[in-house]
């Protein structure tokens, strides 16, 4: 199977969230196009205000679109219709499960399947067997359980929550940077240095919090963007994805030499870090070394510096390209499979790849 085969199969769709090398964000210009001046424009009056804007819900509560012609009150359907026969025994499979474990693992077990967990139909359907359910111990073993959801669903909401809160502020963090200091507008392209401050403060930030929640924070605003015609705002927060791409799949593959480091040597992580060291002031592998540069700069960057180091020949593009395989099979297919990180990362050495190739063929 080909490189750009397996990470096809990584990205089953494209949506505005996860292409992230789209040409509003000018990945697919030429060098010599991205050179010329492009008249900027404002997208805001300031970062911050705008920033505040993208955390409020509307005004109904409900940043869905809704389908044309289609009431809103449809979108509850699912909830108002019969359930199936298939239906009702997912759910019934589901509560069985749930009943049989033990209380301090039910908020990891909701977690889980909170949408399924915490809709009416799922409590009637408790109560509904509760009804019908002979069996004494297992009538009380219901009740329990309906018992122990209530509290546990409101903690386990209650804790998302917070944390998409706390997600919606790096990403506001972020994103104030891609400011102009002196205006506080928004000016399209990104200047260097815009894009620069907004890669330090993403790898400042705690690499716990660039996370599925950081995502999809940036998902909601980017939605939320295309959806008031803000395509400025589209591209930029298309930048923080590429620069959370970059960030992240450079510290995966150095965290990936430290435990490969540690295996190899069997004698724990400070004899790793010293291998590590030696293998450095040794000279690294020169592919190597040149993907990471590729990851910490910005992807507008790439073709300039593909062509020059392939004419240069320093390094074979076939060289990247394994580097970039490698990356692929030891770093994105380690992701969890369907994740919103997996696809992100997948999408960014897909254009990777594809510069490659574009670039390889003017040498």
């Amino acid at each position: 199977m080909t490189l750009v085969a397996v990470l096809m199969l990584l990205i089953p769709y494209s949506t505005s969230a996860f292409n992230i090398c789209s040409a509003s964000s000018k990945c697919n210009l030429s060098p010599k196009c991205q050179q010329q001046p492009v008249s900027s424009f404002k997208i805001s009056q300031h970062a911050e205000l705008l920033c505040l804007s993208m955390t409020k819900n509307d005004d109904d509560g409900n940043d869905e679109i809704p389908s044309t012609g289609t009431p809103k009150f449809s979108r509850l359907g699912g909830n108002i219709r019969e359930p199936s026969p298939q239906e009702i025994s997912v759910i019934d499979d589901m509560i069985t499960k749930l009943s049989n474990v033990k209380p301090y693992e039910l908020p990891n077990a909701v977690s889980k399947a909170i949408r399924v967990v915490s809709s009416p139909r799922f409590f009637l359907r408790i109560a509904e067997r509760a009804d019908t359910e002979q069996d004494p111990a297992e009538k009380e073993k219901l009740a329990t359980l309906a018992e122990n959801l209530t509290a546990t669903i409101s903690a386990v909401v209650s804790t998302t929550e917070d944390k998409l809160d706390d997600r919606a502020k790096s990403v506001e963090d972020v994103l104030k940077c891609a400011a102009e200091p002196d205006s506080g507008d928004f000016m399209v392209p990104l200047s260097t240095d815009r894009v620069d401050a907004m890669r330090d403060k993403m790898n400042n930030l705690d690499p716990d919090s660039l996370d599925e929640g950081f995502l999809s924070t940036v998902d909601a605003w980017m939605n939320k963007s295309q959806q008031d015609g803000m395509d400025g705002m589209v591209g930029i927060l298309q930048k923080v994805l590429q620069i959370y791409a970059g960030i992240a799949i450079s510290r995966s593959r150095l965290e990936l030499q430290l435990s490969v480091g540690a295996a190899v040597s069997n004698e724990g992580q400070a004899k790793a870090d010293k291998v590590l060291a030696e293998k450095e002031a040794a000279g690294p592998d020169s592919a190597a070394a040149f993907m990471q540069r590729l990851m910490a700069i910005d992807t507008d960057a790439w073709d300039a510096e593909l062509l020059g180091t392939f004419r240069k020949e320093e390094i074979k593009p076939n060289s990247i390209l394994s580097e970039v395989q490698r990356t692929i099979e030891t770093v994105v297919l380690g992701l969890e499979n369907g994740s919103m990180a997996q696809r992100v990362q997948a999408e960014f050495l897909k254009e990777l790849v594809t510069r490659i190739e574009i670039v390889e063929k003017k040498v």
